[in-house]
């Protein structure tokens, strides 16, 4: 039966097979079979998460999904793959789930998990079913040859579209979701990056959006999607077709100090040999990974935190650099490895301040990461000069004057008495529900604030919850290594 046709009870059939993807099984499975063997592979003591992936035609964005998937093991097991990308043809308040059947490609089934997609239905009123959403989308249906192809075990779909844009509409339907998001079920983002800029307007753009989901702040996210999109770029439609969906999954994993983003690969329709370089879109293959000897490393005590004068100096020179090269255009320099000791190679996280005059004019971090510390403030840097959404992008008139200051993270630790808590040693982070936020040790110290003062302003001002909020929320506290210019 023809999608057009479809009625409920019945299973989704194929829209894009012969267009965005070869039509024969036979065909098909040998051009996966290409596009997986360049790819590198799992990251060994990993557990991928979630990837967010391309869905245009696989001969323009198909290396950047199979090098997604392939950072999953092939072997691994997982109970359900929530599906997840952004209605193209239709917009509505909330996110339509396919429920009527299963999903057909021409490698054959991919089984559909309706009882579990009735349950969201059933748990909210933003999730409901709307099968004339789903039969010509092509955002999901082009990832399910890669479900099957590469899953020894193919675990069964909940098939989602979002159709809203609206912000506290994201924020439900990823605490919907929330009980869903553990190790058990992987969680596929569908969605490409800047659509019809120029090529190198793509690669400047797409690395911006790339970074900010990269720093897991859903607010950097839709910081970066809206600065691009207003920014006059010739021939810019969407800095991130699928940045809605994105939200839900940066929403559902703030403030997890176990998950870190990475980015394994990139490219933009400009780089195939059936594209032109005047009007691309942007592909990038990110993945969200829990790494198995976190647990070990959220041990070490605050005494590893020791920097030499010279190692602070690099990683303010590395900033430095990272926010000037950023306002050229250009990537920035590589850092000379006979430099780079080895406290700066260790994989910790950071938060990078920019300051003017005395003025805060950026601050973004990471709680941990699995990257080098030097690489993690490169990063951060560019983060908090241009991706931080209280204040517009800097621009090169200010650049003279910023100072730069660099707060290295030690481990988090959960606290039951705010009596723990020392004013000028530690950082706080405030968690209550999908809402959290943090407050870094230096900000009480420097504004004479009381504990309770430390936690009203983090509780109202950073996490969104009142100034009491604190009272109920789960209290972690950190120490940080703290220099600047």
């Amino acid at each position: 039966m023809s999608i057009n046709g479809q009625q409920a009870g019945k299973d989704r059939q194929p829209a894009v097979a012969g267009s965005f993807y070869p039509s024969g099984s036979e065909k098909l499975r040998s051009d996966l079979q290409e596009l997986f063997a360049k790819c590198n592979g799992p990251v060994p003591g990993t557990t991928v998460r979630a990837i967010i992936v391309p869905h245009a035609g696989y001969v323009y964005s198909g290396h950047i999904a199979a090098a997604a998937f392939s950072a999953i093991a092939a072997d691994a097991e997982y109970d359900n793959i929530f599906l997840i990308g952004a209605s193209h043809r239709f917009a509505f308040e909330g996110a339509a789930v396919f429920t009527s059947g299963d999903m057909i490609t021409p490698l054959g089934k991919v089984p559909v998990n309706r009882l579990t997609g009735e349950k969201l239905i059933d748990g909210s009123r933003y999730f409901f079913t709307r099968d004339d959403a789903h039969n010509p989308e092509h955002s999901l249906e082009v990832e399910l040859p890669f479900i099957q192809y590469h899953f020894k075990k193919i675990p069964s779909v909940i098939p989602i579209l979002i159709g809203t844009r609206d912000k506290n509409t994201l924020i439900s339907l990823a605490s919907t979701l929330k009980p869903y998001f553990t190790g058990r079920n992987l969680f596929v983002i569908s969605s490409d990056f800047s659509h019809y800029p120029s090529y190198s307007d793509a690669v400047k753009t797409d690395r911006m959006t790339s970074d900010a989901i990269v720093s897991g702040d859903p607010d950097a996210l839709m910081k970066a999607v809206k600065s691009a999109e207003a920014s006059g770029i010739d021939g810019l439609a969407t800095a991130m077709c699928g940045w809605t969906a994105g939200m839900v999954l940066m929403y559902l994993t703030e403030g997890n100090g176990s998950l870190y983003y990475r980015n394994a690969d990139y490219s933009n329709s400009g780089d195939s040999r059936f594209g032109d370089r005047q009007q691309v879109v942007g592909y990038n293959a990110i993945i969200v990974e829990e790494k198995a000897a976190s647990a070990g490393s959220q041990g070490k005590g605050n005494e590893s935190l020791v920097l030499s004068p010279e190692e602070e100096k690099i990683l303010l020179g590395i900033a430095r650099e990272s926010i000037k090269a950023s306002l050229k255009g250009v990537k920035p320099g590589t850092s000379d490895a006979l430099k780079l000791t080895a406290a700066l190679r260790e994989p910790l996280g950071a938060f990078v301040t920019v300051t003017i005059h005395g003025n805060l004019r950026g601050c973004i971090g990471r709680f941990t990461s699995p990257d080098p510390l030097y690489e993690v403030v490169e990063v951060m840097a560019r983060e908090a000069a241009f991706g931080d959404p209280r204040f517009p992008a800097l621009s090169a008139k200010e650049y003279p004057d910023i100072k730069l200051e660099i707060s290295v993270l030690g481990p988090m630790k959960k606290i039951s008495d705010i009596s723990e808590i020392v004013i000028g040693k530690h950082g706080i982070y405030l968690k209550k529900g999908i809402m959290s936020g943090t407050l870094l040790p230096q900000v009480a110290a420097e504004r004479g604030w009381s504990v309770a003062e430390f936690l009203g302003y983090c509780a109202r001002d950073k996490a969104g919850i009142g100034w009491d909020g604190w009272k109920n929320a789960e209290i972690s506290v950190y120490e940080a290594l703290v220099f600047g210019e």
